[in-house]
């Protein structure tokens, strides 16, 4: 009886998580699909009714999305898909990271292991070896996350935790790609990785530092045409 009891306290304790972080994946990829338009307010009873959830894990959700700024609340007006860059603040972000990321990973291949860099391995083998989603708008957003998470290991690995919070925070790889879908993106991508990597294994920064500067520099040039 006891026993049963605590199984029953462990489902009960697990499965508001799941339905939270179910929650949390389907409006971030809408989110990222551009299919919530940047601006459109995202009402919480709506979006519990079209999830058939509670509000609690939707606020839950809306609050994490929040914090990693695809969504903004307004007082007494509730929460809001985030506003798309600028062509402005498009320029500046990308000048921010040509400044601070190609030096970041020339520091990155000074400082690997073979610890470190087996997981930024895997990190890249997450972008192209991860789950199969079931459409593309699920395989292009889980993509952005894994290529966040990609570029965040290499700062952390850099050693500099002011350089990296300020890119984080900056949610660079969020409003890179909710700009458009692009076929390039993600092929051209891995390719540029590969790069990286390939100078990351043979622990030389200055070729790191002329990959990420490449990579950098192709992304912007492959995601300018969305201010056209």
């Amino acid at each position: 009886m006891a026993q049963a009891l605590m199984r029953e306290a462990g489902r009960a304790a697990i499965r508001p998580v799941s339905v939270v972080e179910g929650v949390y994946n389907s409006i971030y990829e809408r989110l990222m699909s551009l299919d919530f338009a940047p601006g459109a307010r995202l009402a919480i009873d709506q979006l519990a009714r079209e999830m058939d959830v509670s509000q609690t894990p939707v606020r839950e959700a809306l609050s994490r999305l929040e914090r990693e700024g695809l969504v903004r609340k307004a007082h007494l007006i509730g929460y809001s898909a985030a506003p798309q860059l600028t062509r402005k603040e498009f320029e500046n972000l990308y000048d921010f990271r040509l400044q601070l990321e190609p030096e970041g990973a020339a520091r990155a291949a000074e400082r690997l292991t073979p610890e470190t860099l087996a997981l930024l391995e895997q990190r890249a083998a997450d972008m192209g070896n991860g789950e199969t989603p079931v459409d593309r708008t699920s395989r292009y957003s889980r993509f952005a996350r894994a290529d966040a998470r990609f570029h965040d290991e290499i700062m952390r690995v850099a050693g500099n935790e002011v350089v990296r919070a300020a890119l984080f925070n900056n949610h660079v790889h969020v409003h890179i790609f909710r700009l458009m879908f692009h076929s390039r993106v993600t092929q051209e991508a891995l390719e540029e990785h590969e790069a990286l990597l390939s100078a990351f294994r043979a622990g030389d920064g200055p070729a790191a530092r002329e990959a990420m500067l490449s990579h950098i520099t192709r992304s912007r040039d492959r995601l300018i045409p969305a201010f056209d």
